[in-house]
């Protein structure tokens, strides 16, 4: 069975992730996913040079992921350019992973994306778990992450559905806020219930 996980952004997804491999699961990223479709020489990155300047290429010829997040953040428009030429490539890499994990694993498949809902993506899975993190927490998280000012982070967390919209679509909830043994508790618990049930 594929598990979706999203969640707001810095709610501590990737950690989530991680516990449930640690566990035996097997997990796909859509950011890995993200910056597979847009790796030097692919016809995304091109596309995306052709929309938005070469100034958004690092010397290397890679995008440059910072100068590209100020610009769609600032942006909506931009961003939502960003979205119709990069969802279609990643929904069909993810499409390919899940379908190849699927017919090769049984077990649990945890499907880590950000944008779940944003993009569309949840007839991808069979069930969905939304990691939530208090929205000091979120802020705090971001801001030390991502060296950001708390206005770069302030237009980050506005860019994405509300943490409480993609409460009310989930089939599970995770709090992230405390201590990681609480989250390793609450992904082992949840764990077994997935490989009991399904």
């Amino acid at each position: 069975m594929i598990l979706g996980l999203t969640g707001g952004i810095a709610s501590g997804k990737s950690t989530v992730a991680d516990l449930f491999v640690e566990l035996g699961a097997m997990a796909v990223s859509a950011d890995q996913l993200a910056r597979e479709v847009v790796a030097p020489g692919s016809p995304v990155l091109a596309k995306l040079v052709t929309l938005f300047g070469a100034e958004i290429l690092n010397p290397q010829g890679a995008l440059d992921r910072e100068v590209m997040a100020q610009r769609i953040f600032s942006d909506p428009k931009a961003r939502k350019t960003l979205d119709s030429v990069t969802h279609p490539a990643i929904a069909h890499l993810a499409e390919c992973r899940l379908k190849e994990l699927r017919q090769s694993q049984q077990g649990v498949i945890v499907y880590e994306a950000p944008l779940l809902f944003e993009a569309g993506a949840q007839g991808r899975v069979d069930l969905v778990l939304v990691v939530l993190a208090a929205p000091q927490v979120q802020r705090q998280r971001l801001q030390q992450r991502d060296q950001l000012s708390e206005e770069e982070s302030e237009q980050r967390i506005a860019a994405q559905w509300p943490q409480a919209d993609k409460v009310q679509k989930a089939d599970f909830v995770i709090e992230n806020s405390g201590p990681l043994e609480q989250t390793r508790a609450e992904v082992g618990a949840l764990y077994r219930y997935l490989l009991e049930t399904f």
